[in-house]
């Protein structure tokens, strides 16, 4: 039995709307990647629902992205059901940008990313105080953050013990140099935290384009679930990144060779019931 998919993590980039300063130094993914070529290849793999995930626009262009978005969750037949948003919880502006945000039911949770950012952002009391403002609106927020700095993603949770904390792509392990450590040490330290879920998404990103295999996502991926559990495991495709080293349907194929052996509970939590709990789909 094949569970549907709710897929945590898409991104879609439109460069006719919106400024990526980002892309200028990425070639590989410095195009559009529009939500048709993604529903069209997502319907096919079983994916009926997915969280469009910010994209580092240009901070100018954070809500004018959640606008964009929403557009498109409002047509007929749209696999979208909501927006994570980007913030800049080190910035003074934010809790008015907050209360804008939560007046539009489409926004389902909030990130900073953290692995381009000064390690020293996280650790400001600004951006503590302002993470903290997150626990009464039961909108989760992404940690997407390097192994060496899944150390500074565990203050920040330890900081806001009422807001739910979803680490991204099972903490981007460096799986092409097969690198376990301190990376598997550091996600069951993290994994402690009852407040922290875990992303199994991009995880393929990561491995060598060229010849990686089942066999080597797999260490990673069953570390990442044995130390959460599977009521704090979410399923993503990383879309359009994923597509650095293998398609949307390759992704998913791996998934279901990876978790063959679950049971039919295990994996409707892992890639659909645990999402709808915690962004409330």
């Amino acid at each position: 039995m094949t569970a549907p998919i709710v897929d945590t993590h898409l991104h879609t980039i439109d460069r006719a709307r919106l400024r990526y300063p980002w892309l200028a130094g990425f070639a590989p993914l410095d195009r559009d990647f529009p939500y048709e070529t993604y529903a069209l290849e997502a319907r096919r793999c079983g994916i009926t629902d997915a969280l469009h995930m910010e994209v580092d626009v240009a901070p100018e262009d954070i809500e004018a992205e959640t606008r964009c978005v929403a557009e498109v969750g409002a047509r007929p037949e749209s696999l979208l059901r909501g927006a994570i948003s980007a913030c800049r919880p080190e910035d003074e502006g934010f809790e008015a940008f907050l209360e804008r945000q939560l007046a539009d039911p489409f926004v389902k949770g909030f990130r900073r990313v953290l692995h381009v950012a000064p390690d020293d952002v996280s650790e400001g009391p600004l951006f503590r105080r302002n993470i903290v403002r997150l626990a009464r609106t039961g909108r989760p927020f992404d940690l997407c953050v390097r192994p060496d700095q899944i150390d500074k993603a565990i203050a920040v949770a330890d900081a806001a013990p009422g807001v739910q904390f979803v680490l991204d792509h099972c903490g981007v392990p460096a799986i092409k140099d097969r690198a376990e450590h301190p990376w598997r040490e550091k996600i069951a330290e993290i994994a402690r935290r009852p407040n922290v879920a875990v992303k199994i998404s991009g995880v393929v990103a990561y491995a060598d384009g060229a010849t990686w295999t089942v066999a080597d996502l797999r260490p990673y991926v069953e570390h990442a679930i044995a130390c959460f559990g599977w009521d704090r495991v979410v399923w993503g495709s990383d879309w359009p990144v994923c597509t650095l080293t293998a398609s949307l349907s390759t992704w998913v194929a791996a998934t279901h060779a990876l978790t063959l052996g679950c049971s039919v509970d295990e994996r409707r939590a892992l890639l659909s019931a645990n999402a709808r709990r915690l962004w409330r789909l």
